[in-house]
Parts: structure tokens; C-alpha cells; sequence
């Protein structure tokens, strides 16, 4: 693990620390892309404090993404493509529709539960968000929700796609803290589960309150059968994948390999995938992977950087000096976190705060497996949350809704999963419950 002696003492730092983060935080504001302002920030503090030599860089920069476990990133992208281009995609959301459909508010929430079961495969909330949005949103908006309560619907529910193992997320901070990524897959499975059930009872519960969808003819039994066979091989592959890292035949990186595999195989023998679709396919992804991997490159000198300077001892050593109650110390953290979620990308906020705060939550007596859950759920949180909610962003993108429209829906889906979040910190187990003594 990164950080393991706390020491209750920090060093001075003045403008050749500060001035750096101001500066980064200026070239975010500016639209500089984010991998972009983390390098410069990074290179410009290790020059002004000379807490690490500075030719260590190039050396970090290589060694921080090469791992196995990062080689999981690209192939559950790439499965998600692959769901979405063969059509195996359509077929989860009817399964959800056939199993939750045919009730009073049913259409709302199979569109969250298909999010859930986009969420098994591609561990993206903005591809969720694409992929179930694009196929939902005009079929909600037909069935009497005004259309930007739709949008905020499906940008919501896509936040499984981070809280709901197998999870991008989470390998990152696992690989940052030195955590299996099986092990948190393991520890988000009830918390994921969660953060659903919160999207899809705030669903019914404004659902009663505006009457958007009238009453249902029930749960067919027959219906569901013949719609889970004939959705039979897209169920396969998040059962594949789950299956796999719960069971420990595969680790997460072996599992969305196998994974590819069998969307690709299944693709190819139902004539949904020709070889013609695969470089668009594989171009689309590697533009998605080739957002993520720059950016955990160039946290990690940061990330260095802000451990030589003794920062995460002197956040904690700031925070126990205003309060040592644990309870307002994580609701501290909480906020901290909702609020980075709002203005960034979750690889970077986990690259950079990570290490920082879980001193902190060590501190009070927060094991290192709930901190991690309850900080990826935290951060989850911050994607429907304006100003910089990204969820909103991609949904207006692919439906011409206004994000300040979406954004004034979104409210009670924030309050929902609040609720979660603050169950998942103050209440271990959880988090802990599938875990070994």
C-alpha cells in the first residue's frame, strides 16, 4: 500500500507549491485537456520545490501504465463498442424491459436496470450513457416524460457504469493503492446494486407524484422467458465476466479478454459484426482509452510529487487540527469528493486524491477497502452534479437537450444516491460483507 506509517507532522509549503496547483488549475479552466495540465503542473512543482529529481519524469511516466492490470481499461471499452455494434445491447435493454416493464413506472426503471446491465460490461459511465440514452430517451419521452426529466433519468442511471463492478474505477484505484481489483469488485457489488435500486425508487417515487406513465398490465412470465432466450447471448457475457472474477477462475484483466472474445465470436457468428466494422470499432475505443491512459501517466508524477512533499500528512494533520470527530470528518471527505467529481474526470481526482485522503480515513479507523468504495461512489455522484456534471454533458451531446435543463431535473437522483453514499461511509459492512475475515 502507498502510504502505511502516518506521521503527525507536514513541512512548510509556500508559493513553489501552490503556485503550481493554481497554475493547473488555470490551464483546466482555460479547456486545456486534463493529461495536458496534470504534465505541465506536474513538471513546473517538481522544478519549483525540487522534491524529486526531475529526471525521474519520463521513467514515472512509463512505469505509472505499465501493468497488467491496466490492460483491462482498453478490452472492457472495446466490449462495450462491441455490445453496441453487434445489437447485443438492444437485447439487455429488453430483457430489463421484459422483466420490470410491465409495471407502473416499468419503462423508467427498465431503462436504469438496462444501465445497470451495460454498466456488467463496460465499467464507462459515458458510454453507458451514450449506448442507453440513444436508445431509450424518445421511447421515454413517448411514453409522457417531458423530455429533460428523460435525459436526467438515463444520465443518472448511466452512473452504475463506474459503481457497478466490473468498474474502470476501480482498477485504477486499486492499482494507485495497491488493491486488488477483484477485491473491490467483490466489496461494490451491494454498494453498486445500490446507488440502482436509490435511481429506480427516486424513479417511482416522482413517477407517483407527476403521473408521467399510467398504469401497466403486469410482469409476463411468458413474455420475460422468450425475451431472456432470445437475449440468451448478450446475458452471456456479463455472466462471463462477473462469473469469471467472483468465482476466481479470471482476474478482471483475463475476464474482459474473455470477454471481447465472445462479443466478437458471437458477433461474427450472427452475421451482426463483419470485418469491415473492426477498425472503425477499434479506432472509436482506442480514442476512448487514449483519454484515460495520459491521464493516469501524468497523475503519477503528481502524485510523487505530492507524497515527497509530505501533503497527504499534512491533510491530515490540517483536518484533525479543526476537528478529530470522525463523523464531520468524512462528511468532510464526502464533499471534498463531490466536488472534485464535479469539475474533473474521476481517473485523475482518483490518481491525485486517493493517496492524499486515505491517510485521512485511515486516521479515524476506515478500512482501506471501504474508503475506496465509499470514494468511487462519491465521485460517481459528481457526474450528474452541475456545473461540470459530465453525464449531462454527453446526454445533451446525443439529444440536443440543454444541460441546464437536464441539470434542473437531476436533483432528487442526487439525493437518492446521497443516501447511498452516506450508508456505504458510515456503515462498513456494506462494503466488507463478501470479504474474508
Amino acid at each position: 500500500m502507498l502510504f502505511q506509517h502516518l506521521q503527525q507532522q507536514t513541512v512548510e509549503l509556500g508559493f513553489e507549491f501552490y503556485g503550481p496547483v493554481l497554475f493547473m488549475v488555470l490551464l483546466i479552466l482555460l479547456a486545456v485537456p486534463v493529461w495536458a495540465a496534470l504534465g505541465i503542473g506536474s513538471v513546473v512543482m517538481l522544478v519549483a520545490t525540487g522534491a524529486l529529481p526531475i529526471s525521474l519524469l519520463g521513467e514515472s511516466l512509463f512505469d505509472g501504465i505499465d501493468h497488467f492490470a491496466l490492460i483491462a481499461v482498453p478490452l472492457f471499452i472495446l466490449t462495450g463498442d462491441v455490445l453496441v455494434r453487434t445489437g447485443l445491447s438492444n437485447k439487455l435493454l429488453d430483457v430489463a424491459d421484459a422483466t420490470t416493464g410491465g409495471f407502473r413506472a416499468g419503462l423508467g426503471t427498465s431503462t436504469v436496470l438496462g444501465c445497470g446491465f451495460f454498466a456488467c460490461i463496460s465499467g464507462s459511465d459515458a458510454a453507458g450513457a451514450a449506448a442507453v440514452g440513444r436508445m431509450t430517451i424518445h421511447k421515454l419521452v413517448e411514453k409522457g416524460y417531458p423530455r429533460p426529466y428523460a435525459c436526467a433519468l438515463v444520465a443518472s442511471g448511466a452512473c452504475t457504469g463506474i459503481l457497478i463492478p466490473p468498474s474502470i474505477a476501480y482498477i485504477i484505484i486499486g492499482l494507485i493503492l495497491g488493491i486488488s481489483a477483484s477485491t473491490l469488485f467483490l466489496a461494490a457489488a451491494i454498494p453498486g446494486v445500490m446507488i440502482m435500486l436509490s435511481i429506480m425508487i427516486t424513479n417511482i417515487v416522482m413517477n407517483r407524484i407527476h403521473k408521467f406513465e399510467g398504469e401497466k398490465a403486469g410482469f409476463s412470465f411468458a413474455r420475460w422467458r422468450r425475451t431472456v432466450w432470445d437475449g440468451k447471448y448478450a446475458l452471456l457475457v456479463p455472466i462471463i465476466i462477473l462469473g469469471g472474477i467472483y468465482s476466481g477462475i479470471f482476474t478482471p484483466t483475463e475476464a474482459a479478454a474473455v470477454a471481447v472474445t465472445t462479443t466478437i465470436v458471437i458477433g461474427m457468428l450472427q452475421g451482426t459484426l463483419k470485418l469491415e466494422d473492426f477498425p472503425k470499432m477499434l479506432v472509436s475505443s482506442a480514442k476512448v482509452n487514449g483519454v484515460i491512459l495520459p491521464i493516469i501517466a501524468m497523475s503519477l508524477p503528481l502524485a510523487q510529487t505530492l507524497a515527497a512533499l509530505q501533503v497527504p500528512q499534512g491533510v491530515v494533520f490540517a483536518v484533525t487540527s479543526l476537528t478529530e470527530n470522525p463523523a464531520l470528518i468524512i462528511l468532510l471527505m464526502i464533499a471534498i469528493l463531490i466536488a472534485a467529481g464535479c469539475v474533473m474526470e474521476t481517473t485523475p481526482n482518483i490518481v491525485i486524491l486517493a493517496p492524499i485522503l486515505l491517510p485521512l480515513a485511515q486516521n479515524i479507523g476506515m478500512n482501506e477497502i471501504q474508503f475506496c468504495i465509499m470514494m468511487v461512489t462519491s465521485l460517481g455522484v459528481g457526474f450528474i452534479t452541475p456545473p461540470l456534471g459530465l453525464n449531462l454533458f454527453v446526454i445533451s451531446g446525443i439529444t440536443g437537450e440543454s444541460v441546464l435543463r437536464i441539470a434542473s431535473r437531476v436533483g432528487p437522483y442526487v439525493i437518492g444516491m446521497l443516501v447511498v453514499v452516506l450508508i456505504v461511509a458510515y456503515i462498513p459492512v456494506v462494503s466488507t460483507i463478501f470479504l474474508p475475515s
